[in-house]
């Protein structure tokens, strides 16, 4: 079996601060850098919103863009930015045999088509037919489109050309964790030679918001760091708007056509315990390298907050929670801590800590952790060093 080298040659990010990877090393490095918080749309919940986008810079047909919903756009959007930074974009061969792997959700519903529909249905003593007519006169054809999983793999295909193999995973944090893990295990053994691999979410949808309310995860006293959400009102999760997409590329690959590389993926490792019955301090434990840098999505819901917080700090890890200045993203928090945890491999040095809970790392940084313990299941870690 082959054992080549992982390198990471493109990194595309939009999240609540911006654009671009310059965009986010300095508000990473910048201090008194502040999350961008809506606390009024939404309320009692804080969400991360997204802010001015012109879609037009990575999505050109407005046609395109009118058939997305917002999550999708997202995702074609950074998708876009990480074909760019790598040096990708527009090269019709590299695009044509790159594989693709994106973590995702199951889409945005139609929230005014559902009001309809549940006023219509008070009272109403023929519900089936009464839902017959909605659904053939409300619904419009391209919403089922956008809410198709696999429709964000389909729409990075027909507009940016990728269109080797695809692969979608669902389930929260560890869709993310699985297609970073699927993507870097296919360029090891030689079945792949560059992959694109990343996800998006749209935190500003009440029904997003409703899902993980009904789990009784989302933090409902405003905005907190993500290490002192413990007692507060709710489930201590806020949720951010983004999109992530990386370029994974084998070593030799990409030296032949001289690529930047962010840093090397030297390993990757996941697991899914039976959080009622086995021990996550453990767990995360396992993961991590003692005295080490880690970028971590930690999600702020209590539980396994707490227990990651343990284990960070039984390892004497200088770690970062990255959701307190971005907000939980779900399926695309994996590929937000392995994208931070690059950028700060490739610019040799730690980013200042985010919260009164993390400490300084001084010294030059040539290894790094990323880290992402679901909210209710999955936990995975990463560790790049310097290409």
């Amino acid at each position: 079996m082959h054992s080549k080298k992982v390198l990471i040659t493109g990194i595309g990010l939009i999240t609540s601060l911006g654009e671009g990877v310059e965009a986010h090393w300095s508000a990473l490095t910048s201090a008194g850098t502040q999350p961008k918080l809506d606390t009024e749309n939404f309320a009692p919940y804080t969400v991360h919103p997204l802010g001015e986008v012109d879609w037009s810079q990575q999505i050109p047909k407005r046609s395109d863009q009118r058939q997305m919903e917002t999550w999708q756009r997202l995702g074609t959007y950074a998708a876009g930015l990480a074909l760019q930074d790598a040096g990708i974009k527009e090269n019709e061969a590299l695009c044509s045999t790159m594989d693709m792997i994106v973590s995702a959700g199951g889409g945005e519903r139609d929230i005014s088509v559902d009001t309809q529909i549940l006023d219509a249905g008070r009272g109403n003593n023929q519900p089936g037919l009464m839902l017959n007519e909605k659904l053939s006169t409300e619904l419009r054809p391209t919403l089922f489109l956008a809410q198709l999983s696999n429709l964000l793999a389909g729409n990075i295909s027909i507009v940016h050309k990728v269109t080797g193999s695809s692969r979608t995973f669902m389930g929260e944090e560890g869709s993310g964790i699985s297609a970073v893990e699927t993507a870097a295990a296919r360029i090891r053994t030689g079945q792949s030679t560059h992959a694109l691999v990343g996800g998006s979410y749209n935190a500003e949808h009440f029904d997003m918001l409703l899902g993980h309310e009904l789990g009784g995860f989302l933090k409902s006293d405003g905005w907190a760091s993500v290490w002192a959400r413990e007692g507060s009102q709710g489930g201590g999760m806020i949720t951010g708007s983004g999109g992530i997409f990386l370029v994974l590329e084998e070593a030799e690959h990409a030296k032949a056509r001289g690529a930047r590389a962010y840093g090397e993926i030297e390993s990757i490792s996941s697991g899914q315990i039976r959080r009622g019955k086995e021990d996550l301090t453990a767990a995360v434990s396992a993961l991590i390298e003692d005295n080490s840098f880690v970028v971590t999505g930690a999600s702020g819901a209590h539980q396994p907050t707490a227990a990651e917080k343990a284990a960070l700090s039984a390892k004497s890890a200088s770690y970062r929670g990255v959701s307190g200045l971005f907000g939980h993203m779900r399926e695309a928090q994996f590929p937000l801590a392995l994208a931070l945890a690059a950028l700060s491999v490739w610019k040799g040095e730690a980013f200042a800590p985010l919260s009164g809970d993390e400490t300084a790392r001084s010294g030059a940084l040539d290894r790094a952790t990323a880290l992402t313990v679901g909210a209710t299941r999955s936990e995975g870690a990463a560790i790049i060093v310097k290409a």
